[in-house]
């Protein structure tokens, strides 16, 4: 396929997927923010700074480079974009970043606190704690610093930057969208479930045993691999 085939493709599947996050309740007004990675180039492609999510169009996609300049697009790229290509250049097997301002997730972030693996579905999904990342300052490529720094050799595709936000990761930017809604609803029953009491954590036995299943078992797995 050609690049300009591929990124037309990107920049489709990029713009439908912001709808998730408009949908799902995790951003408000014009925050928050999916890129994809285009396979094969030193590219990405991510959402323009500050237009509302219903006047989102592929076309209005940008493009940049992994060093977060603009290389086609009639918008600057979101403020966030210098992050993004942080994550991109130093952790090649992410596809998708995704950043949101999700209220009980980003209540999190603002306490400073790591989501303690407390349920099957963040074992499922998380494979343990959803951890807090450092705090950085917007408009620079610190915040990627601090998510490549607390995700390398973390099974999370989730971390809460101190006092700003959850960012997500994925293979694709469809995973990394999924575990940023996965990130919320985790993060507000956790909340529940703190002011009913004390909360313990999962074993890490079962820990490892549920995030195993869930990764290489669950859902289509056998099927596509029998079909193989």
């Amino acid at each position: 396929m050609r690049v300009s085939q591929a990124i037309a493709q990107i920049r489709a599947e990029v713009c439908d997927l912001h709808a998730h996050l408009t949908r799902w309740g995790l951003v408000t007004w014009t925050a928050g923010n999916v890129s994809a990675r285009v396979p094969g180039e030193d590219l990405l492609v991510i959402k323009p700074s500050g237009v509302e999510y219903d006047s989102l169009t592929p076309d209005s996609m940008v493009i940049c480079d992994l060093d977060g300049n603009l290389v086609e697009g009639e918008h600057s790229p979101s403020s966030d974009t210098a992050s993004h290509a942080y994550v991109y250049r130093h952790m090649p097997e992410v596809n998708g970043v995704v950043h949101t301002h999700s209220p009980y997730a980003t209540a999190w972030a603002a306490l400073g606190e790591p989501i303690p693996c407390s349920l099957t579905a963040m074992a499922d999904e998380f494979g343990g704690d959803i951890p807090i990342g450092p705090f950085a300052l917007i408009g620079s490529d610190d915040i990627g610093r601090g998510i490549v720094e607390t995700l390398r050799g973390s099974r999370s595709p989730a971390v809460l930057m101190r006092q700003h936000g959850p960012f997500t990761i994925g293979a694709s930017a469809k995973a990394a969208v999924k575990a940023a809604v996965m990130c919320e609803d985790v993060a507000r029953t956790m909340h529940l479930a703190r002011q009913l009491g004390p909360i313990d954590r999962l074993p890490a036995p079962a820990v490892d045993r549920l995030f195993d299943r869930y990764q290489n078992v669950y859902g289509q797995h056998q099927m596509e691999e029998s079909n193989e």
